[in-house]
């Protein structure tokens, strides 16, 4: 989880919270390939596909919570963190909408916004500024959509416990793809006063 309060920070590397968002990044390509291997012919093995996404989302707030904690905020989990999060959402995305759970135009609403924060990051490292940090309601938006991809995923199936699934997975989708694009105008709004600042001290 981003850490936003003003702490020491390290450069150490093997610090647990890195280890826990090292292995978030290794969970990308075992999730990927639950969801798609009943695509290529293999069993349907969804259970294993939610039990890895939700242990993503467990070790998401465990590493913060430790990083404050410990004081082990560090310059590579400031990286890790983002990158995991943001690894697990496209691979959801591709996989869900691959097996047609997820409509394309939900798809392609979430990856847009993806797309704006990669101009905008281009447009600050241009005027020598580091790319945005995480603010709650990014992480916000990021929570709603991790609790909301694996229940969609459960949905896909016949059953109370699919329909239930169901029901709750579209509300934190909504909920998520709306404070997705919130938090991203939140940083157009940031990028565009930056670079108004540096025009005027020009």
């Amino acid at each position: 989880m981003e850490v936003q309060e003003t702490r020491v920070q390290t450069d150490r590397v093997l610090t647990i919270p890195n280890i826990l968002s090292m292995a978030r990044l290794v969970g990308v390509p075992v999730f990927l390939w639950l969801v798609l291997w009943p695509e290529f012919g293999g069993p349907k093995v969804d259970g294993w596909a939610f039990l890895v996404i939700a242990l993503s989302g467990v070790s998401d707030y465990l590493d913060g919570m430790l990083a404050r904690r410990w004081n082990q905020i560090s310059s590579l989990g400031r990286l890790l963190d983002p990158a995991a999060d943001r690894l697990y959402i496209l691979s959801t995305l591709v996989g869900l909408t691959w097996r047609e759970i997820l409509p394309l135009w939900l798809t392609a609403v979430l990856l847009l916004r993806e797309l704006v924060l990669l101009v905008m990051v281009g447009i600050l490292r241009r005027h020598g500024y580091p790319p945005p940090q995480v603010n709650f309601l990014g992480k916000a938006a990021t929570f709603n959509l991790m609790y909301a991809f694996p229940l969609l995923l459960l949905s896909d199936g016949s059953g109370w416990i699919s329909s239930l699934a169901a029901i709750f997975g579209w509300a934190f989708a909504g909920w998520g793809t709306t404070l997705y694009w919130w938090a991203g105008i939140l940083y157009v709004v940031q990028v565009r006063r930056l670079v108004s600042a540096d025009a005027m001290a020009d």
